[in-house]
């Protein structure tokens, strides 16, 4: 999903000679209109590494994109599963186990896209502190009405993610787990069968620390989340990266 660290991780993925990550390719509306143009969009991912290799120093052990569960998976997850069966397509799950923190990203990023806070330019990510200081400096007000469906409804689409792939070959990562512990990434690499590597990336991470700070009417969020299975995305859950 949008705003769970895949940015950053993909950049991670994409600092290994062996793998090559071509970013949300059906985030173009026109390559998922239905599945023909996604089983089409899929065939031409993978045959163009094949045929390019020849350009490259290193050759690429695996490939793949990053695709959002709103960009016509869920829709078309039988043909899609079939697809990835057949010609041997492995999937990583990338999910963000606090959903509160995700919001928060959610609703600045959609801020910014009107505001366009640095320098008169959106940026969903950035790599210095610098921008990050400044994006992070504005607060978004939570529909503490609306707060508990929302999480709700994020945490469904997930399950029934989960449950629509469960016969393909994937893994099943936590944002947290891998800022956490970076030997995480070890167990990607074993997944994607490429030699391990110490992956680095330029991404620097906008909202730190307490979501206290963060939250412009965090009085009302903690009120609507206190006592409901939702509490426990009010604490601190990871260090700072």
């Amino acid at each position: 999903m949008q705003r769970s660290g895949s940015g950053w991780f993909e950049t991670l993925l994409n600092n290994h000679t062996n793998i090559s990550s071509n970013g949300e390719i059906f985030s173009v509306k026109v390559r998922r209109s239905n599945i023909s143009t996604i089983v089409e969009t899929l065939d031409k991912l993978y045959n163009l590494d094949w045929l390019s290799s020849a350009s490259k120093n290193e050759c690429t052990a695996a490939v793949g994109l990053k695709w959002m569960l709103n960009q016509g998976l869920m829709q078309h997850h039988e043909e899609i599963v079939e697809y990835f069966n057949t010609r041997g397509v492995s999937a990583i799950f990338l999910f963000r186990r606090n959903l509160l923190r995700r919001m928060i990203s959610v609703l600045a990023n959609l801020y910014d896209r009107d505001k366009k806070l640095l320098n008169g330019t959106h940026k969903s990510h950035v790599h210095s502190p610098h921008e990050a200081e400044i994006l992070a400096k504005y607060k978004p007000i939570i529909n503490a009405t609306l707060l508990i469906p929302n999480l709700k409804q994020v945490e469904d689409t997930s399950t029934k993610a989960l449950e629509y792939l469960k016969s393909t070959r994937h893994i099943i990562l936590f944002y947290e787990d891998i800022v956490k512990n970076r030997t995480k990434l070890l167990d990607v690499q074993d997944f994607l069968k490429v030699p391990k590597r110490d992956l680095k990336s330029r991404q620097v991470k906008i909202h730190k620390g307490n979501l206290s700070s963060q939250i412009e009417n965090w009085g009302d969020v903690q009120k609507t989340l206190a006592g409901t299975q939702y509490e426990r995305f009010l604490s601190v859950d990871y260090r700072r990266r």
